[in-house]
Parts: structure tokens; sequence; C-alpha cells
């Protein structure tokens, strides 16, 4: 809420709480800086940050660079949402983030639980019928796991904005890689990072990132785990805002979820946690996880994607593009990595212009 009210833009906070007991903290930016109190309707754009991200990846750029003050600016109600076990949405109804139990989830829960309860609150304090649902990185993926699977969600969602697309992630160049090899069987992945929250040590980050950390201009992204899973563009990145970064990232997410990941990257699918075998008969009822089908997807979607993306790999977006039956557009930016999308100078020209233009175009 700071980063919003210090650079002079309203804010409030909102809390829900999912039907398995998190609360989880939402941001409301009614309008821009220097727009008044007015009645008139705002388009409502929901935005969905990323994996080991927070709502404030959209904030910490300059106010003329940061995709959500951008938005309020030109004219729209901007929400932020913030998934479970990150720095805003660590409280539950019973647990505590001391117990295990508490990060028993994976991006599975964040679709099926956190996704629509925060979409529906947007919605109802908005009073309105439909909103522009904007996800990077793991936001794109738990939009395309339950809009392919809960319809009466999807039609609330005007267009889909998916910026570094993520659904397989099995030709990730991302250091995420090397954990691949200890996820079989899966209690080998625990027993080095324990059942709680993800948060690695300083060996382990220099296990994960021994194939890309050799070169001491690298520290400060070597020693943060987001830049390292997501890589790094230095040349499009405003190096004095590095600490502003740092400070907020990684928000944090639980051990199991990087777990999801790394089984993803072993097995090519788009499909729900992986308990293994007894477990997924309890569970699932069948042997294997279900899959999702993002070809049953209805909701109109924009693509946003970077060529030298090691988490939204050129080949699985490929691999993705025609699985989805209602594209409205799609740009693919040559020199883009996985984090530009959030904090590239040349963001606000290369993708956010577009995403306000056809917001216009769509609303009149």
């Amino acid at each position: 809420t700071q980063l919003i009210t210090s650079k002079g833009y309203p804010c409030e906070d909102h809390y829900v709480t999912t039907d398995d007991g998190f609360i989880l903290n939402m941001q409301r930016i009614p309008h821009g800086r220097n727009a008044p109190d007015s009645t008139e309707t705002r388009p409502v754009v929901f935005l969905q940050h990323g994996l080991l991200g927070a709502s404030t990846n959209f904030l910490t750029n300059l106010a003329n660079e940061s995709l959500a003050f951008i938005l309020a600016d030109s004219g729209c109600e901007v929400w932020l949402g913030n998934v479970r076990g990150n720095t805003y949405s660590r409280n539950h109804t019973s647990l505590k983030p001391s117990e295990a139990k508490f990060w028993a989830w994976s991006w599975d829960e964040m679709a099926r639980y956190d996704l629509p309860k925060m979409l529906t609150h947007a919605l109802s304090v908005t009073n309105q019928t439909q909103l522009y649902y904007v996800g990077h990185s793991q936001g794109t993926m738990i939009g395309f796991a339950e809009f392919s699977r809960n319809q009466e969600l999807a039609r609330k969602v005007k267009t889909f904005f998916a910026l570094a697309p993520v659904t397989t992630v099995g030709d990730i160049k991302s250091p995420i890689r090397q954990l691949a090899n200890y996820v079989d069987p899966i209690e080998l992945l625990f027993d080095v990072l324990g059942t709680h929250e993800f948060s690695p040590s300083s060996d382990f980050m220099h296990f994960l990132g021994q194939d890309v950390c050799d070169q001491p201009v690298l520290d400060v992204v070597c020693e943060n785990v987001l830049f390292l899973i997501g890589g790094f563009n230095y040349g499009n990145t405003n190096i004095s805002r590095i600490p502003v970064y740092v400070s907020h990232s990684p928000a944090g997410t639980s051990v199991q979820n990087m777990v999801h990941y790394t089984q993803a990257v072993k097995d090519h699918k788009f499909q729900m946690y992986d308990y293994g075998l007894v477990e997924n008969l309890l569970k699932y009822n069948q042997a294997t996880p279900p899959k999702y089908y993002p070809e049953n997807m209805t909701v109109p979607v924009a693509l946003f994607t970077g060529e030298q993306d090691w988490l939204a790999d050129p080949k699985d977006v490929a691999t993705l593009l025609p699985r989805l039956k209602n594209k409205v557009y799609v740009k693919d930016i040559p020199e883009w990595q996985h984090l530009d999308f959030i904090w590239g100078m040349d963001a606000p020209q290369k993708c956010y212009k577009d995403i306000i233009d056809i917001i216009k175009k769509q609303k009149g």
C-alpha cells in the first residue's frame, strides 16, 4: 500500500478468505493520480504476479514505467492479487506458517481456490460482470488452468493478457532444470529443501547457479533466487532500481510449489501435482495426476512472449499456441527475458501500450 500511496495514488487493502482457509491480501487502485473520484465506470484490470513474486512486481518501477500505475492513469481501475504464501498472504484461519501443513500446496490450489476468490471479490466490489486479467509467469499458468476448467469463472474474464505464458516447462533453460534430476523419488527434494517455505540456503543457491553464475558482475543476480530462476536482462534494467526489486523479491512460495515445477520439467506435461501412485489414487481416484486442457478455454487471450525467456521458453510457448482456440493478439519480443515484462525499461512501449490499446478498443 505504501508503494502506491507514496506515489500519490489512491489505494485500498482488501482481504478474502479462500475455501481452504488462506487469507489473501489484495490492493485496489480505484483510479489514476490525477483523476477525480468520478462515478464513471472504469474497466477493471486484475494483475496477477508470477512465481516467487507479489503485487509489488507491478509497482516497483517509477510511476510512468510500472504497469499498475500506467493502467490507472489510462482510466482503468486496477486490482493486484497476492497468492497464498507470499509476503502479503501469509495468514490462515487455523494454520500458522511455522506448520508444514500451512505449506502443503502448489499452483493447483492457487488456480482452484485463490484465483476465483480474488476475481469474484473484485467484481462484486466494483459491481461489474467482467474484468480484464493480466497474468505474468505463474499468473498465466493458474489462469490457463482455471479458465479452462471453470467455465463460470471464465465468463467473467473479458480478455486474458498472458505475459510470459507458462503451461508446460519441458524446454526451460532456467536453473530449475537442475532440480529435475532429484524429483524421483519425490522425497529427495523435500529432504534437501524441507517441507515448509522455499527459502534456499546459499549452498543451494550456489548449486542452482553453477552453470550461469561464474561472472562476478552477476553477484546480485545470483544471490537472488527470483533473478536466478527467471534470468536477468542487464541492458533493459534500470540498475539503480535493483535494490528496490531485491527488497521485495523473492516474496515466498512453498517447497511443494517448486517441486511441482520440477515435476513439469521432467514430464513435459501441464498437469496437477504428482503425489506418487498411492496418494494420487486417494486424492484423484487415478494413478496419474489429471491434466489441464488449455484448448477448453474460451476466454479471448492476448499473448506476449520473449525469445530469450528462460522460464516461458519459446519452444514451450510454441507447443501452447495451437492449443488456444481464441487468440486475439500474439506479440513476440525478440530480445526480452522473463522479468522484462514487469521491469524492462522499454516495457511501456513494447507491451503495456498494446494492452491499453486493446482495452480501449474493446471499451469503445
